[in-house]
């Protein structure tokens, strides 16, 4: 292929060189650069690709693509665009052959659900017969083929790479979490999604390293619906009317409002030896009961959104029934069977809104005693910590104040930050820095009919301290704690 096949659905200025060249790779990092290869210098969050343009000529590559003024040899094609994210984007489009023409793309965003609903989406269509892939937060599945995720939403060369493996397995559609960091980064530039799903937004993933505001969270939401055929959409959320200004999408809603397209009535809990439940009516463009063994009002609005989707598919009735029946999600609301007199859950809620949404949906199941068991991030935001203290000590019972991945922090003042939102309820509360002594204390002192609930972590099988990543699994360290108890 050449250069000019390349930059076809994109607007540049020839800086120096030609475009009549053959590209052997297309490139976005320097250490990947070859023989007659195309270098893409992204701004990253460490480093520049624009100051590696010298290092990768010498290296072979013929052409870059900027976006600003660099010094070049003579013999290097420069190529100017106005965002060489975007660019790489269309480019890594061109260069694997435009695969998302081959298949039916389903992109989900949100605050909360978005891991969920993809699985229950995936789930759904392959009780269908329709292949489907997922590219998510947990993992990227082809077929039989799982790959452990790097990003929620991975680099735009990766998701095009990832699209043409799954074509070439005769995958049909592909359903994947869109992070609005990856819409931010234009990860998911290039292509046009035949479905875009918002399932809800609350303040999140602000701060220095994420965004700057809830405003621009929210803007980079709303991009997913200038970017797809037809956005399904949370008709209950406060903000889904501004995260839709400007959509260019054909739009259908799901919720509890009976003005939705799809609309669950409320629901009723089940409580069974095993698991928590619940079941609800659908009416409107459906009209079908559905059960899951998943608890709580939230496990309705996924399930919701899933069904949405589903039903462009021509799924039947029966199929959703017994694929949403039989869901699991590692790392939500996971329950580890451990003993018949309690319940240990694992959940990935880490920020005030999902921790909330968990503790006041199992509060409903009327457990003996409530526990939270959590600890907050590094180098994030520290409203963040106070936030889940004061929810944890509100609608726990106890709460138990561990670390979480501390990074360049001390773990000890990551814990007192969150002890300023314990102070402000009046929940029982303990703190123990070691996370593994803190489950041993929560399951050694565990009550009959209590429900655990560790929090923060789920899927997520390491913890990262001081710029190391060490291997910590939660489900390994309960199964060790049981053996050391002889529980």
């Amino acid at each position: 292929m050449t250069l000019e096949y390349l930059l076809e659905k994109l607007d540049y200025k020839i800086i120096t060189g030609q475009i009549d060249l053959p590209v052997s790779k297309l490139i976005y990092d320097s250490r990947e650069a070859c023989e007659n290869g195309v270098f893409v210098c992204i701004r990253g969050a460490v480093a520049d690709g624009h100051t590696f343009v010298s290092q990768v000529a010498k290296m072979g590559v013929t052409a870059v693509i900027v976006e600003k003024e660099v010094e070049a040899p003579g013999n290097i094609t420069v190529i100017q665009v106005d965002n060489t994210r975007k660019a790489l984007a269309y480019m890594s489009a061109a260069y694997f052959g435009y695969p998302a023409e081959k298949l039916k793309t389903i992109g989900i965003t949100g605050t909360k659900g978005k891991t969920t609903t993809t699985y229950m989406v995936k789930s759904i269509l392959e009780k269908t017969g329709f292949r489907t892939g997922l590219i998510g937060t947990i993992e990227t599945v082809i077929g039989d083929k799982t790959i452990p995720a790097k990003n929620t939403t991975p680099e735009s060369y990766v998701v095009q790479e990832t699209f043409r493996e799954m074509v070439d397995a005769g995958i049909q559609c592909v359903v994947m979490e869109v992070s609005s960091q990856g819409l931010m980064l234009d990860r998911v530039s290039g292509f046009t999604f035949d479905y875009g799903i918002f399932t809800n937004l609350e303040p999140d993933h602000i701060g220095p390293n994420e965004h700057k505001d809830f405003e621009e969270y929210m803007h980079c939401k709303g991009l997913l619906f200038k970017q797809c055929k037809i956005g399904i959409v949370n008709i209950d959320d406060l903000h889904y009317k501004q995260v839709l200004e400007g959509h260019t999408c054909e739009l259908e809603t799901f919720g509890f409002s009976k003005e939705a397209d799809l609309c669950a009535s409320e629901p009723e809990l089940i409580n069974k030896p095993g698991f928590f439940g619940v079941a609800y009516g659908i009416t409107g463009k459906m009209n079908l009961e559905v059960e899951m063994d998943v608890p709580g009002r939230f496990s309705v609005y996924n399930s919701l959104a899933a069904i949405a989707i589903c039903r462009h598919f021509g799924v039947k009735e029966e199929a959703i029934k017994e694929a949403l029946l039989g869901i699991r999600v590692k790392g939500r609301v996971e329950i580890i069977p451990v003993s018949d007199s309690y319940t240990i859950m694992i959940d990935y809620a880490h920020n005030a809104m999902s921790l909330e949404s968990l503790l006041v949906t199992l509060r409903e199941y009327n457990p003996k005693r409530l526990v939270c068991m959590f600890g907050c991030g590094g180098n994030r935001s520290r409203l963040r910590r106070y936030e889940m203290g004061e929810v944890s000590s509100k609608f726990a019972d106890l709460t138990v104040v561990t670390s979480d991945n501390p990074r360049d922090e001390e773990p000890e003042a990551i814990i007192d930050d969150i002890m300023i939102g314990v102070a402000k309820a009046d929940g029982d509360y303990v703190t123990i820095p070691d996370r593994k002594e803190a489950i041993r204390y929560c399951m050694v002192n565990a009550k009959e009919g209590d429900v655990i609930v560790l929090a923060g972590k789920g899927h997520e099988d390491y913890q990262e301290i001081k710029g190391k990543k060490y291997h910590m699994d939660e489900r390994e360290l309960i199964a060790q704690i049981q053996k050391e108890e002889n529980m």
